[in-house]
């Protein structure tokens, strides 16, 4: 008979993800919807970390919140660690100083891996939730480029506003022509911009239509840590063959 060892409170969701505290809405694709994920996840909300406070004031006395809310999932069974919030970088070495599992608290982080795929003379471009916000430290906590061409939607009519307002209604379509736009202004003033990573993890439900209107690679949240949980849980092949 087999013998099962325990130690953990819960069992089959690996990753643990730190959620900002906040009330818009959280559509299909957005990290912070449970049905984004093909896996199970544990979530832990984070106390007074509001957008704005995160976004725009650098997570000002946050980190030791977020130390205790990691370690709170690691203990309930996380394997490794996610946020909802790519301006997180700046927590990435303390976090995971702090709770001595994998950790990938922003989407930045898989700029050097993508830059790494495009040909000469093409770099990676940025779209973020505030481009006024979003500093050289953080781009230098994630591993990336201080010249790392970058576009905010901060200009538009809805995304930001609501995001970063906290705001519980949100128009998507609205939203989308903000991501659109941005987009578009990215490659218009940066031409050598070869693929797009979104920062925010909001922006994951707009992906395809970036990637429709900018006819380029669109790189998100979703698909990152759909890869980082590939090595919690790699897929099991069938050893029966012909």
């Amino acid at each position: 008979m087999s013998v099962a060892t325990g130690g953990k409170a819960i069992y089959g969701a690996a990753l643990g993800i730190l959620m900002l505290e906040a009330r818009f809405p959280r559509i299909p694709g957005d990290m912070g919807n449970a049905t984004t994920w093909p896996f199970p996840v544990l979530y832990k909300v984070v106390r007074d970390a509001s957008p704005e406070r995160v976004v725009r004031r650098r997570a000002e006395g946050l980190l030791l919140p977020f130390l205790e809310a990691a370690e709170d999932l690691v203990r309930l069974g996380a394997d490794a660690i996610t946020t909802n919030c790519g301006f997180l970088s700046l927590f990435q070495a303390d976090i995971a100083a702090h709770v001595k599992v994998p950790v990938a608290t922003s989407s930045l982080m898989q700029i050097p891996g993508v830059q790494a795929l495009l040909p000469p003379g093409k770099r990676v471009g940025v779209l973020t939730v505030d481009a006024r916000s979003l500093t050289p430290d953080h781009l230098k906590a994630a591993g990336v480029a201080a010249d790392t061409p970058v576009m905010g939607t901060e200009d538009g009519a809805e995304f930001t506003r609501v995001l970063i307002g906290n705001e519980e209604k949100l128009d998507v379509a609205a939203a989308e022509q903000d991501l659109l736009a941005a987009g578009r202004a990215l490659i218009d003033k940066h031409p050598e911009v070869g693929a797009v990573v979104l920062e925010c993890t909001n922006m994951a439900p707009y992906s395809a239509a970036l990637r429709d209107a900018l006819r380029l690679p669109i790189y998100d949240i979703v698909g990152f840590i759909t890869w980082f949980h590939s090595g919690l849980e790699p897929r099991r092949f069938s050893q029966s063959w012909r």
